[in-house]
């Protein structure tokens, strides 16, 4: 049983899985999946680049031809790597391809450890990747940097989280009291969480802007409250051809190209910079940070767990509606 993406929307299959082409493949009995705000922009049909539908999880592998990952080898999934897969919210999940390209797509997981800490291993990977990109750009670490996150999301959240634990002077502002109050009661940060409108101008080193799309009006912002020669990491989603008038970047070409740009806004000087995926030392660093960092509460931020035969009702309820905290899908 799964659930894919017609033209529909969401549907459950009851068809089993099958193999697709490759050198290699293995079959994961899928213990529990993660919704993604990405799996929601990909039922709303607004989401670029390739689909990653169904690609936070954690899976036992029951089936291999690749010694390497044998039956009963616990893994999570690394969806950059370019491997052919079925979707992560399904009992089983196939995934074939070269030995280099099977071993980096399905990183370990321990053995011992709770299925609803281990699957934010990979959205936990994707804010370690942000903050490694960030201090590329400046090309310092993190330790004593004023370091604001816009967008209190659960990306906003995790690299907030994580930059503190590097030693950065962190605040996270979001647009709306709600998912400030919510990220507030959570407890999961120990940071300041404000409107991002009342966040104080020319005062940070680091503005990311983590919310879902990068859109012009959070930009904005961001721009406003960077210091002169500060960065503005673009973590959101962005689409070919973004720009925004005044500002003179290629928006998705940084961000997707992970470079940095020296430009200037409204007189002041500033730098753009773009984070974009993941590599395997992401993954290793998320592991190591869930089972060794036991104030690392990530499952204070989990609100809603459902069957996967309930997922097509609650994927289209949130495409279409404001959501809080991670749900979780028991297959």
């Amino acid at each position: 049983m799964r659930v894919t993406l017609s033209a529909d929307g969401p549907r459950l299959n009851l068809a089993p899985a099958t193999r697709p082409p490759g050198q290699y493949a293995v079959r994961v009995r899928v213990e529990l999946a993660g919704l993604c705000r990405s799996d929601l922009k990909e039922v709303r049909g607004d989401r670029h680049g390739v689909g990653q539908f169904g690609h936070e999880l954690v899976g036992v592998i029951e089936e291999s031809t690749f010694p390497d990952l044998p039956p009963g080898h616990r893994v999570t999934l690394d969806p950059n790597v370019p491997v052919e897969r079925g979707t992560g919210f399904a009992t089983d999940m196939w995934v074939a391809g070269s030995a280099i390209h099977l071993a980096a797509a399905l990183p370990s997981l321990p053995p011992r450890v709770d299925a609803r800490r281990l699957v934010f291993t990979e959205p936990l990977a994707c804010a370690q990747h942000c903050l490694s990109a960030v201090s590329r750009h400046l090309g310092s670490d993190l330790s004593g940097r004023r370091v604001g996150v816009l967008g209190a999301g659960i990306a906003g959240v995790l690299i907030a989280v994580l930059a503190r634990t590097l030693n950065a002077v962190v605040v996270l502002g979001n647009r709306s009291e709600d998912r400030a109050s919510f990220v507030r009661a959570s407890g999961i940060l120990d940071a300041p969480i404000r409107l991002t409108e009342s966040l104080p101008i020319d005062t940070l080193d680091v503005a990311v802007v983590a919310t879902s799309f990068v859109r012009a009006d959070i930009l904005r912002q961001a721009l406003r409250v960077i210091a002169p020669g500060g960065l503005v990491l673009l973590y959101g989603g962005t689409a070919p051809g973004d720009r925004l008038p005044g500002l003179d970047c290629d928006l998705d070409a940084t961000r997707r190209s992970e470079t940095s740009v020296a430009t200037m806004w409204r007189g002041k000087p500033v730098r753009v910079g773009g984070s974009y995926g993941t590599v395997p030392s992401d993954f290793t660093a998320a592991v190591r940070a869930l089972t060794r960092q036991p104030t690392l509460r990530v499952e204070r931020l989990i609100t809603r767990e459902v069957r996967l035969a309930n997922l097509p009702s609650v994927l289209q309820q949130q495409s279409t509606r404001r959501a809080l905290g991670k749900t979780l899908v028991h297959t």
